[in-house]
C-alpha cells in the first residue's frame, strides 16, 4: 500500500465522522435541514465517485511505478 493510499484513507475516514455529525445536525432541525441534507447527499456522491475512480486507476498506478522515476 503506498503512502498516497494510505492519506487518502484517512481523510476519507475524518471525512466520514465531520460528514456523520453535519447528517446528524440535520436531521436535529429536521425541517429546515432538507435542502442541507440534498446538498450533502450530492458532495457525498461525488467524493465516493473520486475516491472510488482513484483506487482503482491502473493507469495512474502504472505512471507511479514505471515512469515517474
Amino acid at each position: 500500500m503506498t503512502l498516497d493510499n494510505i492519506i487518502l484513507y484517512i481523510v476519507a475516514g475524518v471525512a466520514f465522522i465531520y460528514v456523520s455529525f453535519m447528517f446528524l445536525g440535520m436531521i436535529a432541525i429536521f425541517p429546515y435541514g432538507i435542502p442541507g441534507l440534498i446538498i450533502l447527499a450530492v458532495v457525498l456522491y461525488i467524493f465516493v465517485r473520486v475516491v472510488r475512480e482513484r483506487l482503482g486507476n491502473k493507469e495512474d498506478d502504472y505512471y507511479e511505478k514505471n515512469i515517474k522515476q
